[in-house]
């Protein structure tokens, strides 16, 4: 019986095949990084390598010509705020609903925040663009409005980091606890359940950005300017200084998820 159960169970892997591993996968991930950083400090025809460029984005020195740039960017940083609100007051409390209430539509749930990945953005646009007539003749053609298109996007990966929270808790038995203790729905909400789904959230958050931050194919066919949008007008005038800022981008989103990291891990000892 027990030989049996020592041909089932294989051994873990040794520290030096985690490191080999670990080390194959950063270097696939730091190719491309180095790769852009040594294409931003060519020095052209002249050759060699120079930093002015990085330079001259730090010192706010561009031309009149990257005003876009600068303006694309606080639109994408807006669509992210939006969206993330968008995403979590509609998907937040209906997920604690369904889990409390209503067990039996979670896989009805589940499959409709994960429809929109099997759906190409192509796709999606041919659909929304009908829609976005009636939104523009109620709320304007404001570039804000992409976040209700991209709260879309966003529901599978916040749908499942949100999902995995909410199962490593005991959802009805707090709520119960606190409803006995004379809690009323709000503040069972707001002080019992999303403190402790915080870590679920703050990652939807973190994904929601970057998948903002990172979208292209909707903003340009709904005529909207955003960040990628704004990168294939700047790349046409200076390559160069489209990959610095898409270089910047990378940068926020991984300092985004540090801070993220450290969110979670400070409330998580407060906690304990």
């Amino acid at each position: 019986m027990t030989r049996s159960l020592n041909r089932t169970h294989s051994p873990a892997p040794s520290r030096a095949t985690r490191w080999i591993i670990l080390g194959a996968v950063g270097l696939l991930f730091a190719l491309p990084l180095v790769s852009m950083v040594e294409f931003t400090l060519r020095g052209g025809l002249e050759g060699g390598y120079t930093i002015d460029r990085w330079v001259t984005v730090f010192t706010g020195q561009l031309g009149p010509e990257f005003r876009q740039l600068w303006l694309a960017i606080g639109n994408s940083l807006l669509l992210a705020a939006v969206t993330v609100a968008i995403m979590l007051v509609l998907l937040v409390p209906t997920m604690i609903l369904v889990q409390l209430s209503f067990p039996r539509l979670r896989h009805g749930l589940e499959f409709i925040c994960l429809l929109p990945i099997t759906i190409p953005a192509i796709v999606l646009v041919v659909g929304l663009a009908p829609v976005y007539s009636v939104v523009s003749r109620m709320f304007g053609s404001g570039v804000w409005t992409l976040a209700f298109a991209y709260g879309v996007l966003v529901l599978p990966y916040a749908y499942r980091a949100i999902q995995a929270n909410l199962d490593s808790i005991d959802v009805k038995t707090l709520s119960e606890a606190a409803r006995s203790l004379g809690a009323g729905w709000g503040t069972v909400l707001f002080r019992v359940l999303i403190p402790n789904l915080r870590r679920g959230i703050l990652a939807a958050s973190f994904i929601a950005v970057a998948v903002v931050l990172g979208e292209f194919t909707v903003a340009s066919l709904l005529n909207r300017v955003n960040l990628q949008t704004a990168l294939l007008i700047v790349n046409k005038a200076d390559p160069y200084i489209a990959v610095i800022f898409a270089l910047l981008s990378l940068l926020f989103a991984f300092v985004l998820l540090v801070v993220i990291g450290r969110v979670g891990s400070v409330s998580r000892k407060v906690r304990s």
